[in-house]
């Protein structure tokens, strides 16, 4: 066989089926591996907003849901508890929030869109844990001035009900606020603003 028996358009057509073909199975192969690089329904549904309905919180109660993970207490304050608060600010480590992580729309003495109603992630900035919801004044484990707050168990911090860290405990910062906007008179939404800033 010999040169001038070669068919050069089918050994091109060949040429260019051969490449096409292994081009089209490298794009399926890759498909997979693709998705697989993208978070999963589970992983995108831990990160989402999460939406809650405050209109049953009674006065001075405290709601627990989750969002990303975390402990967030929404507390319903009432004006006796939302008046103490101006009086802990010599005791506070920060009393205006300046250090501390909270949405621009929330720095403010109660540290909340609505003074009616803290949302706050619930994790004690020392080391972690979780503290423990004291909203009773003057309890005898706390002492006479005691005004309400949270206490955590592990070391001793101390937070008001502004969830600001009193002076000489652990905690360096206040517990942080997480964007969060008013869907509603009677909901709240978790993890977006009111502006869709996360």
């Amino acid at each position: 066989m010999g040169a001038e028996d070669i068919n050069v358009p089918r050994r091109r057509f060949l040429v260019a089926a051969t490449v096409a073909l292994g081009a089209a199975g490298s794009a399926a192969a890759a498909v997979p591996f693709i998705a697989s690089m993208s978070p999963s329904a589970r992983a995108r549904a831990a990160g989402a907003p999460v939406d809650v309905d405050i209109g049953k919180i009674e006065p001075g109660q405290m709601l627990r849901v989750a969002w990303r993970g975390k402990p967030v207490w929404v507390v319903r304050r009432t004006s006796q508890m939302l008046a103490g608060l101006p009086k802990n600010d010599p005791k506070l480590r920060d009393p205006r929030s300046l250090q501390s992580v909270q949405p621009p729309d929330c720095r403010n003495e109660s540290r909340a869109i609505k003074p009616e109603y803290l949302v706050v992630v619930g994790i004690c900035t020392h080391l972690g844990c979780s503290p423990t919801y004291r909203p009773e004044l003057a309890p005898p484990d706390l002492g006479p001035d005691w005004r309400g707050g949270w206490l955590c168990p592990c070391h001793g911090s101390l937070y008001d009900l502004a969830a600001r860290v009193y002076k000489d405990v652990p905690a360096p910062l206040n517990m942080e606020v997480p964007p969060h906007h008013y869907v509603s008179e009677a909901k709240i939404m978790i993890g977006v603003d009111a502006k869709g800033g996360v």
